[in-house]
């Protein structure tokens, strides 16, 4: 439940416009690194957005992939899409990795791992792949696949892991 939390914490924080307590760190190729106060903790993430976007959809908002290093919670890292669209009910999301599949539960315009376990086996792929494919299904049926670069992932991840060390 917490993650569902932050991860929702995150979406409006990430909607809003620049605040003092906001702060983008660094920017490595197709990912930027940003940190924000959380009460007395700092939270650090990476997020990128798809170079490619398909689909027969009209409208859609906006679509990031984060990964996320919450506070308090010994340096655990969260993989999160957020879609632009409500997701399908009780549908899943399919991101692949350089031809290795993960499925991801989705809830409103959320996806994410299931538990840490998944989200340590995603993010070893994505410091190591070329390219991330998300498919998943809105709503109103409308199949979508996003295309994300993963050059610049390691450098992001390092960034995260230096800016947001245990102190």
């Amino acid at each position: 439940m917490r993650r569902v939390f932050y991860a929702l914490a995150l979406v409006i924080w990430s909607a809003l416009p620049a605040r003092a307590d906001n702060a983008l760190i660094s920017s490595h190729d197709a990912w930027k690194v940003y940190a924000f106060s959380d009460k007395a903790e700092k939270v650090c993430f990476m997020v990128s957005q798809p170079r490619k976007q398909e689909g027969k959809f009209r409208k859609r908002g906006a679509v990031f992939l984060f990964v996320t290093r919450w506070p308090g919670e010994d340096e655990k890292n969260a993989v999160s899409i957020l879609n632009g669209y409500s997701f399908k009910p009780d549908s899943q999301v399919t991101v692949t990795v350089d031809g290795k599949a993960f499925k991801l539960f989705t809830q409103g315009t959320m996806a994410w791992t299931k538990d840490q376990a998944a989200d340590g086996a995603m993010l070893e792929m994505i410091q190591q792949g070329a390219s991330l494919v998300v498919q998943g299904v809105s709503g109103h049926g409308t199949e979508t696949t996003d295309t994300y670069s993963l050059k610049g992932s390691v450098a992001a991840f390092n960034a995260v892991a230096q800016e947001c060390a245990k102190k």
